[in-house]
């Protein structure tokens, strides 16, 4: 069956609902997979959307945060706050990604807890200058973990 086929037989709108619920920071994945789930879609759509999802941003966010950045402290002072929030959070989860480089990258974001995942692997990718063939691929492999672990664990629950 083809990738067409699979989506097309049903529950292309939860697929592509998913994806849109996974992009979101804070929620990620990690909200992605329980609500696709929720959502009525088999575990490997529900996972492979989130995926999706999950991983859309990464370049993005990779490439243009400290321009947008630094765009927003200059010219807008409302976001001059929740900008040095986030840029302090970045600066507590940094020290694991410079001490193991992509290893760490990894790591940071296999670890399925509130504060770390792609958006925060991908913040701390673009506050060390980290080159996108080094960042994305640890991005993904940090996002595949965690989504094998939280399809393992909300499938579980879901059996409960």
């Amino acid at each position: 069956m083809d990738l067409l086929q699979w989506l097309t037989t049903t529950q292309l709108g939860e697929f592509i609902f998913t994806i849109l619920v996974s992009m979101l920071p804070v929620v990620e994945l990690r909200g992605g997979i329980p609500f696709g789930l929720a959502a009525g879609l088999p575990p490997a759509k529900a996972f492979a959307a989130a995926f999706i999802g999950n991983m859309l941003p990464v370049p993005f966010l990779i490439l243009f945060t400290r321009r947008l950045f630094a765009f927003l402290k200059d010219h807008v002072p409302l976001f001059r706050g929740a900008i040095a929030c986030l840029e302090r959070k970045v600066e507590r989860k940094k020290h694991l990604v410079l001490k193991y480089q992509a290893l760490g990258l990894l790591l940071l974001v296999a670890v399925p807890l509130p504060g770390t995942g792609a958006w925060t692997g991908s913040l701390v990718a673009a506050a060390m200058d980290m080159r996108l063939s080094k960042a994305v691929p640890a991005i993904t492999g940090g996002v595949l973990a965690a989504g094998v672990i939280i399809t393992f664990i909300t499938h579980q629950v879901a059996l409960f």
